[in-house]
């Protein structure tokens, strides 16, 4: 057996590989240390460890490196970037294994672990990881028999679990592989924290102090803490976590003293990181906050992190949602140095949660995480985090009435039942909202093109306007065209402008805020346009995203008829900033519907705000044939109705009125039946005669004409744009 050695640089591990003690290396190196695909390969850093060696993908190849996941890297004493020697070693069946659990378990069997490891190779003194119920169980081997170099488990090892004792040291519960989609971030972070608490003599080289602080910021459930967690495992520094509010006391200085003694402990016990959650709590602007309390706290915090004294190896994270509510002394360099923006991640990014979450669930081969990506949009990682457990959830009330629960245990073979779907995912994506829409949130319309009839060229002009950018951007951004702003839809009532705005926001897979323009209007000053500037940040949030604001004309109307009270005309000007001001609407649409497009103002009209004004007429023959066919398809239709004549007779009527025709015509069908059998059974069982003829019809249309224009010499109180 060769004894041939390598040293590696240690990566991060692909997401499949994560928990299964797995280690790729490329063919050349497998072929100078004489292992093949599957042999037992020795890993030595600070520590030594086993795993099982494989190739890896041909884009890594020839780059002298070796990826392993958190669990190995721990085991080892490594991190990211260092260097480790590996060689081949030989591998003998596992006779028995004892473990102790490294926390709390539930009663677990031990055969399952025996399942759940098979075939992964383990020295003594390593820690395990199980997949268990969507959580893991860690536990670290405190004996192996017979004792060799290393031991593979098989289906015959025996394990026996001992009593929670204290283990050999402590173990990462998160990794750099369970973060998806925050590649940069990470990087970053790993510049400013892990190489100062690692290698410091880099910084004295460089004549520079280390940078002393890292802000997070960005919508909740992005990932912030997560990330905290991540580097304080990876760089095996002290931890200590605040979290906001549990440092307030009551009594006076008692706030202050608690902070300094959190700072001495982790000066007493350095390197080591200090993370703070939701800062803004404890740090608010001072010249905001009416307490003395949180003034002293704000300058204790600044005086602790950029005082006289110097505070020695100790980072300080701090992760807030709101950065501008903290207080601006706080945000210099010298106490954050870094503020690094956690994003709402995009379609790579949620492809590499999806790959995270659903790294221990039984799926289905037709299940294309792909495609779900590209539907989540505007989802972040705790939603999609949500999406994979309800889709799950979904898989089990399917399966439930073939479950019989009053076993004790239930066997292996209905459990092998358990497959998520795709139409499980399916159906939980219509139930999982993104969090960052929760306080607009609307039902997603389900309008798809084909249920309007006709208005051929209107579709095209709003297909082009926003469905195309988000659906093909990467030839929009070749091409150079830029995304319309926003588009006016104009034209009488009833014609179908706001049913067109719901089939844009369907058909395009964006998200969808509606806005009723009287709704944010209010009487105190100030409110109608932060109402505005809220619905846009959510937007901006929530991107790719339709904003639709119906009855524009009540919101904004042409500046100087807004009365005494103003409010029209600073909500105006507020919209206009919106559209076209300094900050860049990326990935939202406007979209307004108006019947009276003579009194907005005209500094909307412009292009770079509703670049493009469509007019929606009043429904031509062919139209209203479409709209007739599409409200006639389920309805029982006699033999003698020709909806081409219909649709000649319905001169002048707008689409909804089209619309009602048909309804019209069935509840006369209903009236006539119901007076010749009165009585439920009779009805019920003549329910098949009932046929619309073509009388109804035409009885439908002198119906609807004589409530739109009245009887001959009758005042009409119904006004109608015409």
């Amino acid at each position: 057996m060769s004894q041939n050695t390598l040293s590696l640089k240690v990566l991060e591990a692909y997401t499949r590989d994560v928990g299964r003690g797995v280690a790729r290396i490329d063919y050349d190196s497998m072929d100078s240390l004489g292992a093949s695909t599957g042999d037992v390969i020795e890993i030595r850093g600070k520590r030594r460890t086993v795993a099982k060696c494989l190739p890896l993908y041909p884009s890594d190849e020839g780059k002298g490196i070796i990826r392993v996941d958190g669990l190995v890297r721990n085991n080892a004493g490594i991190a990211i970037g260092d260097t480790v020697t590996v060689k081949k070693i030989k591998a003998v069946p596992a006779e028995k294994v004892i473990v102790a659990p490294l926390e709390a378990i539930p009663p677990i069997d031990e055969r399952y672990l025996a399942d759940a490891l098979e075939s992964v190779p383990l020295i003594k003194g390593d820690n395990v990881m199980v997949p268990y119920f969507g959580g893991r169980l860690t536990f670290q081997v405190i004996g192996v028999t017979p004792a060799a170099d290393a031991v593979l488990v098989t289906q015959k090892t025996i394990f026996h679990i001992a009593e929670k004792g204290e283990t050999m040291r402590g173990v990462p519960q998160v990794t750099y592989e369970d973060i998806g989609g925050l590649k940069e971030e990470i990087q970053k972070v790993r510049e400013m924290i892990e190489l100062p608490l690692r290698h410091p003599e880099i910084f004295e080289k460089l004549g520079i102090e280390a940078p002393k602080g890292v802000l997070l910021y960005g919508p909740p459930g992005t990932g912030k803490t997560l990330l905290a967690k991540a580097v304080a495992n990876e760089s095996n520094a002290h931890f200590i976590s605040i979290s906001g509010p549990e440092i307030m006391s009551k009594f006076y200085g008692e706030s202050e003293a608690r902070l300094r003694e959190i700072f001495k402990e982790a000066k007493e016990k350095a390197p080591s990181i200090i993370f703070i959650d939701e800062i803004d709590s404890i740090a608010p602007k001072r010249e905001e906050v009416t307490g003395e309390v949180e003034r002293r706290v704000v300058s204790q915090l600044l005086s602790l992190m950029d005082g006289l004294e110097a505070r020695g190896k100790v980072i300080v994270i701090a992760a807030t949602n709101r950065p501008n509510a903290i207080d601006p002394a706080l945000r210099r360099p010298g106490r954050f140095d870094r503020e690094i923006e956690i994003k709402v991640p995009d379609k790579r990014g949620r492809l590499e949660i999806l790959q995270i979450h659903t790294r221990n669930m039984p799926l289905e081969t037709d299940v294309d995480q792909d495609k779900i990506a590209g539907i989540t949009h505007g989802f972040v990682g705790a939603d999609l985090e949500y999406l994979c457990k309800e889709a799950a959830m979904k898989c089990l009330r399917r399966l439930l009435p073939e479950l019989n629960l009053e076993d004790e245990k239930l066997s292996p073979d209905v459990l092998n039942k358990l497959i998520v779907t795709m139409s499980d995912f399916e159906n939980a994506v219509k139930e999982v909202m993104p969090s960052a829409m929760r306080e607009v949130y609307l039902e997603s319309p389900d309008i798809p093109w084909t249920a309007i009839g006709g208005l051929d060229e209107v579709k095209r002009e709003l297909q082009e306007a926003v469905e195309w950018p988000l659906r093909y951007p990467d030839l929009y951004t070749k091409l150079g065209h830029t995304m319309p702003k926003g588009i006016l839809m104009h034209g009488p009532s009833g014609t179908g402008k706001t049913m067109l705005a719901k089939a844009v926001a369907t058909e395009s897979e964006a998200n969808f805020i509606s806005v009723r323009g009287p709704e944010l209007l209010s009487k105190w000053v100030g409110e109608s346009e932060r109402g505005i500037r809220e619905i846009f940040r959510r937007a901006r949030q929530a991107a790719p995203c339709v904003v639709f604001f119906d009855e524009i004309d009540s919101i904004a109307p042409t500046r100087g008829m807004g009365g005494d009270s103003m409010v029209t005309e600073r909500v105006v000007s507020q919209l206009l900033t919106e559209l076209d001001g300094i900050q860049a609407l990326s990935g939202v649409v406007v979209i307004a519907a108006t019947n009276r497009a003579d009194i907005i103002d005209p500094a909307l009209l412009r292009p770079g705000r509703f670049d493009k004004i469509v007019f929606v007429p009043m429904p031509d023959k062919p139209t209203r044939l479409k709209i007739l066919e599409i409200h006639a398809k389920k309805k029982p239709i006699g033999p003698d109705v020709d909806l081409g004549k219909v649709a000649e007779l319905t001169d002048g009527f707008s689409g909804a009125d089209t619309s009602s025709v048909v309804n019209t015509a069935v509840s006369l069908v209903l009236h006539e039946y119901l007076a010749k059998y009165p009585t439920p059974e009779e009805a019920a069982k003549h329910a098949a005669e009932a046929h619309v003829m073509m009388r109804h019809f035409e009885d439908a249309i002198k119906k609807i004409k004589t409530q739109r224009e009245g009887k001959p010499g009758e005042k009409v109180t119904v006004p109608y744009y015409r």
